[in-house]
């Protein structure tokens, strides 16, 4: 029910209302469905396609999609700049989780296809204003009206004026990721953007959506991605450190959940959190499932919630300061430093000031500063 705007109509979206933040992390251990989240290829700086980093939300040809229009959209519009790959991602989350649900074959189509409401004005879907039909039904399937098409929601008039063959095969189709990738990263470049610098990147997709809302969401899984991208080098390590590590990163992008995680994976969590939120409808991780995880890579079973976890390995003292820590320890977070017992969050360091972390209720898996978490309470080496 998402349309593009200019020749494009107000879009009706849904934003899920933001959640509180937690005081709390980790939660009891739970039981549910199990899976595995596989790494996926990553454009690290919008230049090129390079190994090492991973989202795990994102299917593996919906991202060469997004890698691909990168690396062609500076011939179809050559004074943009700043476009990247979790620009598109950001778009193509909000507007249909990726494709979820659909097939994409090897050349890009997407079946079934994808269609939003009918725009007639009926109120269904939050849709009022009418919009005439332009195509036929050629994109769209009907020649009542118009609804938007593909994974980022093209209404068919305005694919006509941005639409382009992204995959050779001589046809330009909204239903088709690499075309509409493509699509969607010419509409964003408009003239010439610099899409690095923020206020330009805010004001293109605005024109998405005219809607601070639907900005401010893009934005966020934008920043998400990109965060995602900017994966740390493992190539000193060796062993079991970066199989921990390597296992606890390939989870980025994948939601909190409290009470989600296990030794084999994500898995739907439990109610509820201090502040009142349920993981029970969402697979993922808290930060003692994350940890628990990566660990069983290398054969080793952690009690469930960090304060337990912290009588594993040998402990590293918080008074030692965080220049004490190594690759593949675990970091720890208390109300009352000194006092295991109060110990309410754990990470996994890997390095250079930074941890693997699954902060609260309302995000996902990320890499964050080791001081992003208040009350350090020191760590434990268990490799």
């Amino acid at each position: 029910m998402r349309a593009l705007r200019g020749r494009r109509v107000r879009r009706w979206v849904w934003v899920g209302g933001l959640l509180m933040f937690a005081a709390v992390c980790c939660a009891a251990p739970v039981s549910g469905a199990v899976g595995a989240v596989t790494a996926l290829q990553m454009v690290a700086d919008g230049g090129g396609i390079a190994e090492g980093g991973s989202v795990a939300d994102i299917p593996a040809r919906m991202l060469t999609s997004y890698q691909r229009a990168v690396l062609q959209v500076g011939r179809q519009v050559p004074g943009c700049r700043g476009m990247a790959w979790p620009v598109l991602a950001g778009i193509a989350k909000v507007e249909s989780n990726h494709a979820a649900g659909r097939t994409i074959a090897a050349g890009g189509d997407i079946r079934p296809k994808i269609y939003g409401v009918l725009l007639n004005g009926s109120g269904a879907g939050g849709n009022t204003t009418a919009v005439p039909d332009t195509d036929g039904g050629k994109w769209d399937g009907t020649a009542s009206g118009e609804r938007a098409v593909g994974p980022f929601q093209f209404l068919p008039s305005t694919w006509e004026s941005v639409g382009k063959d992204a995959n050779g095969d001589q046809r330009a189709d909204p239903h088709n990721a690499d075309d509409a990738a493509l699509g969607a990263a010419v509409y964003l470049c408009g003239n010439g953007r610099n899409l690095a610098q923020r206020s330009q990147l805010s004001a293109a997709i605005l024109q998405y959506n005219h809607s601070a809302a639907y900005v401010a969401n893009v934005l966020g899984w934008i920043d998400q991605y990109t965060a995602a991208a900017r994966t740390p080098d493992l190539g000193r390590l060796s062993g079991k450190a970066k199989v921990v590590i390597a296992a606890a990163l390939a989870q980025r992008g994948v939601s909190y959940s409290w009470g989600g995680g296990n030794g084999n994976g994500a898995s739907f969590g439990i109610c509820c959190s201090p502040s009142g939120k349920s993981g029970a409808a969402i697979r993922g991780f808290d930060c003692s499932g994350l940890t628990t995880y990566a660990y069983a890579r290398v054969g080793i079973r952690l009690p469930r919630t960090a304060a337990a976890q912290a009588s594993t390995g040998r402990r590293i003292p918080a008074s030692l300061g965080r220049g004490a820590l190594r690759a593949g320890d675990l970091v720890f977070y208390a109300y009352a430093p000194g006092r295991d017992s109060t110990i309410y969050h754990v990470g996994i360091y890997v390095g250079g000031g930074q941890m693997v972390n699954a902060p609260r209720p309302g995000t996902a898996v990320r890499l964050d500063a080791v001081d992003a978490m208040s009350g350090y309470a020191g760590g434990a080496r268990l490799l």
